[in-house]
């Protein structure tokens, strides 16, 4: 063997060796993971309001901290009727979650709730007793 190619192919054994001579493996990348709803109960919706057909979308902006609670819930656009947008803040204050994460660590992060509230259809019972209260002025 030509002494040039031997000292070549024990440089590129020598090389290759130290790129193996680590003293511990690399970390194993952990998969980042998104926020995830665990309890969400509806907001409580006025029955004078449901009865009389008064409903609408609120969209709020919520910050889900890293123990799964929300630590900042605003109104983003209105449903059009300040009791329900009341509602719909004071119901996802009180919801849980699952934490986003990032390299395996809960991280706080903003996300956008819309809240809709349907007019019930057919309308239950108690609407008629309702409307009857509300056409006698009471």
């Amino acid at each position: 063997m030509k002494p040039r190619l031997l000292l070549g192919s024990l440089v590129a054994v020598t090389t290759l060796a130290a790129c193996n001579s680590s003293d511990q493996p690399p970390a194993p990348a952990v998969a980042p993971t998104d926020v995830a709803a665990v309890q969400t109960p509806p907001p409580d919706y006025p029955a004078e309001l449901a009865c009389t057909g008064v409903g609408g979308k609120s969209v709020l902006r919520v910050v889900v901290g890293p123990q799964g609670a929300p630590t900042d819930v605003s109104l983003v656009t209105s449903s059009g009727n300040s009791q329900l947008d009341d509602s719909a803040i004071t119901r996802v204050r009180e919801w849980k979650f699952k934490a986003a994460t990032r390299n395996g660590q809960a991280v706080p992060t903003t996300i956008q709730v819309p809240v809709s509230f349907n007019p019930p259809d057919p309308k239950p019972n108690e609407c008629f007793a309702i409307e009857e209260r509300v056409r006698r002025g009471g």
